[in-house]
């Protein structure tokens, strides 16, 4: 479901803050709060009203808006991909720096849920909500459980460092070897789901094209930012969170400085960057130039960074493999 946000205004909204069990809905205008259970028939039951009423009162398009809750907002998502509605998944950060600014400073369910309806009505731009294919959901799923088991990995070997007990260290050991052969056969899955998809393959041949980008790079970055590819140069760089942001006032120019965006692509962008200035002469050269210019190490690794998602965005939006000329 994709839809050019400027292209509709909303005047009906139907906000759900989320908890696990129930919802705290508000409704605007009218200002109708109520709570149902957050179930598909009570959501469903829901929304086939308001439609109702939006078409008698000619209210125009309707809005939902849901928070990012870590998966108890995917029943509201699935119904309104059932039924053909515009629906947002809303920042919760930038939900509370809205309710700051109206003067919102209390904060419970019934108050939350009116902050999302206003936050849906008033922001320009709102990025809609399209359901992810069954094949990029699935890679999620297990990119996710891998870097799960990488980190249990390493939270259990750094504690075989400093442990003196014997039965301790053996059931460290066993736990480690373990934890090896889960992230062996994880990795044997994600490569094996990678070849079963002709689309996913495709891209992350593509990618692969590009020097510095290995297979563990592509696969993070098509399940962690499957939209690459359909972002503008300012966006995919936003997106990942390496996009300069200026901190100027009056005289004062301060440095320029990142922050947002997804962290587990800066994750495996760091690694790549790094690679890349390494093993490929067009960002090795932009690497140097930055360094002669007296900028730090760390800053032109950024620098080499958002050069790659802003290049692997472009090479995915023309399906065609990486060249010389089309770096950005």
């Amino acid at each position: 479901m994709t839809m050019n946000p400027a292209q509709k205004t909303f005047n009906h909204a139907v906000a759900f803050d989320v908890g696990k069990e129930n919802l705290a809905v508000h409704i605007l205008p009218g200002d109708e709060r109520q709570s149902i259970a957050n179930k598909p028939k009570a959501i469903r039951k829901l929304l086939m009203a308001q439609m109702r009423r939006n078409a008698g009162l000619n209210l125009g398009p309707l809005l939902v808006v849901c928070e990012a809750t870590g998966g108890y907002e995917r029943h509201v998502l699935e119904i309104c991909v059932e039924l053909g509605l515009a629906v947002h998944k809303a920042h919760g950060s930038r939900v509370r720096h809205f309710a700051k600014y109206m003067g919102l400073i209390a904060k419970t369910d019934p108050i939350d849920a009116r902050v999302l309806a206003l936050y849906g009505l008033k922001t320009e731009g709102l990025r809609l909500y399209a359901p992810l294919t069954p094949e990029v959901t699935a890679l999620i799923d297990l990119k996710r459980r891998r870097d799960q088991i990488q980190d249990m990995l390493l939270a259990e070997t750094n504690r075989l460092e400093h442990v003196r007990h014997a039965s301790v260290s053996r059931s460290l050991k066993v736990h480690i070897a373990s934890l090896r052969k889960d992230l062996a056969a994880l990795d044997a899955a994600i490569a094996a789901h990678l070849k079963a998809s002709e689309t996913l393959t495709r891209k992350a041949g593509l990618m692969r094209t590009l020097k510095g980008i290995g297979p563990a790079t592509a696969a993070t970055l098509l399940a962690y930012m499957p939209e690459l590819g359909a972002f503008s140069k300012g966006q995919a760089a936003c997106i990942a969170g390496l996009a300069p942001i200026n901190n100027d006032s009056g005289k004062t120019m301060a440095p320029r400085h990142i922050e947002a965006g997804r962290a587990c692509v800066r994750k495996v962008l760091y690694m790549a960057a790094l690679t890349a200035i390494r093993h490929n002469p067009i960002m090795r050269s932009f690497a140097d130039k930055l360094k002669r210019n007296g900028k730090p190490a760390k800053v032109a690794i950024t620098a080499v960074m958002r050069k790659l998602i802003v290049t692997l965005n472009a090479m995915l939006r023309a399906g065609e493999p990486w060249a010389h000329a089309k770096t950005a």
